[in-house]
């Protein structure tokens, strides 16, 4: 029986819409195209996450890898807090499962960066029972001892948890883990399943689904790879 709940963040419990916050910047694509690659493509952005370098010295790595755009990429780091939003259902989510009797929790890749940049869309975690930031304990998903750090952390059993991210990668490495897990793919898909499977148990709901290419212009499922340093 699921005890657990547990909530990635980005694209999850916020709003994360890179292409979207990148065409309110610019308007040249071929800046556009570069801020992309050299952000999350250079294989930097992961150990933002991971907290264990310091910050300075990330952002000098990513603005190297700007090259001539270097100005746009330090603007785009300035207002990165505009590409976050609230979801308007987070909160009122987490409160049902929470009147509904189950511990409701976030694992998420998140950096103190992110954190700065627009703690606003943080306020969700008033009414969670605790988490897990990767930049707090310098793992990152889907590395296996960050699930095993965050059932630790709360004695949450794995079989009892039940776990939603928006990268299948992850949600494979939670279930290696013993953790159930579905992908999200927005909150009027994979809400209902999520409530249904609470309800009922039934494990057909959780069974692997054909992977999305997201509306912000960027293949978050092939994004994995470079986190995992492929």
């Amino acid at each position: 029986m699921i005890k657990n709940v547990v909530f990635d963040i980005g694209k999850v419990l916020i709003e994360f819409d890179w292409m979207k916050f990148m065409h309110k910047l610019f308007t040249d694509e071929e800046v556009i195209a570069e801020i992309t690659q050299c952000v999350w493509n250079s294989g930097w952005w992961p150990e933002m996450d991971r907290g264990a370098l310091p910050e300075d010295e990330i952002l000098a790595h990513i603005y190297e890898e700007a090259g001539k755009y270097r100005k746009e990429a330090e603007y785009t780091m300035e207002h990165f807090g505009e590409c976050i939003g609230k979801q308007e259902y987070a909160i009122p989510w987490v409160k049902e499962l929470k009147s509904l009797g189950y511990k409701v929790y976030y694992l998420s890749n998140y950096s103190d960066f992110l954190i700065r940049s627009n703690p606003e869309s943080l306020e969700f975690r008033e009414y969670m029972d605790g988490g897990v930031f990767s930049c707090e304990e310098h793992l990152i998903k889907p590395d296996a001892a960050i699930y095993e750090r965050l059932c630790e952390k709360y004695g949450l059993v794995p079989e009892e948890t039940l776990f939603t991210d928006d990268i299948q990668a992850n949600i494979d490495a939670a279930m290696a883990a013993g953790i159930k897990g579905i992908r999200f793919d927005g909150y009027e898909v994979t809400r209902p399943i999520i409530m249904e499977y609470l309800k009922t148990g039934d494990e057909s709901l959780l069974e692997k689904r054909p992977e999305l290419v997201t509306d912000d212009g960027i293949d978050w499922n092939a994004w994995k790879n470079i986190t995992e340093g492929e």
